[in-house]
């Protein structure tokens, strides 16, 4: 028999607020909040790179659009392809849910090449730097979908395991089982990953080597998705029977590319450590000029 301390009960609602037809929700805020937070920290690294922090404002909103475009097609193309191609419809009902972390990645790597074409931004270079955000975000979210009782892990007995007593879709014998909190171990590496890149970037800055951050969190985010995979429920009945799920499947190609820019990083001889606009002193000397013809 289980004991009553050998689990937590979850049974927090997912809406904060409700007002007529709008409803406020833990996962829309802490999505949102991942970006309002890391426009904080991507300008203090811009800046200490001597880079102008406006320039944050503009890959953020690349970002947005990559990473709810990108998440939203995942889940509809992996997940769920027979469906979504017969109601094509229905990929834009993004309110219903259904975002997939493997395509919000292809949206992020898309929207920061488009970003970086087009204002004269080294790509690796800036992949590097918004990484360091991407973890933050990441832990942000995984904490939304503990607010939505969703993406947890199987049934166990360990002293730390969470009941989801909302959740009425993994029933045992009609009654909620403790089961592994997986979004709070997938939360906690991200937290893990973010100090790390974070100190990393900050002992080398501008010298950092090209690709040398975005190839270790590429290795070791998927790694571990790969291996938290093996203690998570299945997310679409198609997954089950298979020896390697969906998220495992798709988490393979991009460890592997992790580890060829993590191998590569800083070696390319004419360009070690990427380039950027260095325009943040450009900038202030202009403004300072503006200022000065104003005030005669």
């Amino acid at each position: 028999m289980t004991s009553l301390l050998a689990y937590i009960t979850w049974d927090v609602a997912p809406e904060i607020v409700k007002i007529g037809p709008l409803t406020l929700r833990w996962y829309g805020l802490l999505f949102m909040s991942g970006f309002v937070l890391g426009t904080f920290v991507l300008s203090h690294i811009y800046r200490s790179e001597r880079v102008s922090p406006q320039w944050v404002d503009v890959i953020t909103v690349y970002m947005l659009v990559g990473t709810v475009v990108g998440a939203r097609l995942g889940h509809c193309l992996f997940y769920d392809p027979g469906y979504y191609l017969t109601h094509p419809l229905d990929i834009l009902k993004i309110w219903e849910g259904g975002l997939a972390s493997h395509g919000a990645t292809l949206g992020i790597l898309l929207a920061v090449w488009y970003f970086s074409r087009n204002n004269k931004f080294d790509y690796l270079w800036t992949l590097d730097r918004i990484v360091i955000v991407v973890a933050l975000g990441g832990a942000l979210i995984r904490l939304g979908n503990l607010f939505n009782s969703e993406i947890f892990g199987h049934e166990t007995t360990v002293p730390w395991a969470f009941k989801f007593v909302r959740d009425t879709e993994h029933l045992v014998n009609g009654v909620a089982v403790p089961r592994h909190p997986t979004q709070i171990y997938e939360s906690l590496f991200c937290v893990f990953l973010l100090v790390l890149l974070y100190l990393m970037w900050n002992r080398t800055k501008e010298k950092t080597p090209r690709g040398q951050l975005f190839g270790l969190f590429v290795v070791l985010l998927f790694t571990f998705r790969f291996l938290i995979e093996f203690l998570k429920e299945d997310q679409s009945d198609f997954e089950n029977g298979m020896v390697l799920n969906m998220g495992q499947i798709l988490s393979v190609p991009l460890i592997f590319v992790g580890l060829w820019v993590l191998l590569r990083a800083g070696k390319w001889p004419n360009n070690p450590f990427g380039f950027a606009p260095r325009d943040l002193e450009e900038r202030a000397a202009a403004e300072k000029a503006e200022k000065m013809v104003k005030s005669k």
